[in-house]
């Protein structure tokens, strides 16, 4: 499993529907807003330590 990076939800890769490639590693996401939300700022979810949003 991976870590959604906005909302930190667990993600399976095989099944995950979005994905986004940043700095050559794959990012897998609960769904569009979160995808949209992160190819806007990636530096911002990546250096958070919680939650970005509350879902």
């Amino acid at each position: 499993m991976e870590t959604d990076p906005v909302c930190r939800m667990k993600v399976d890769p095989s099944t995950a529907k979005w994905s986004s490639e940043y700095n050559g590693k794959r990012y897998y996401f609960c769904a569009p807003g979160c995808r949209y939300m992160f190819e806007k700022d990636p530096e911002r979810y990546l250096n958070m330590k919680g939650p970005a949003v509350r879902m």
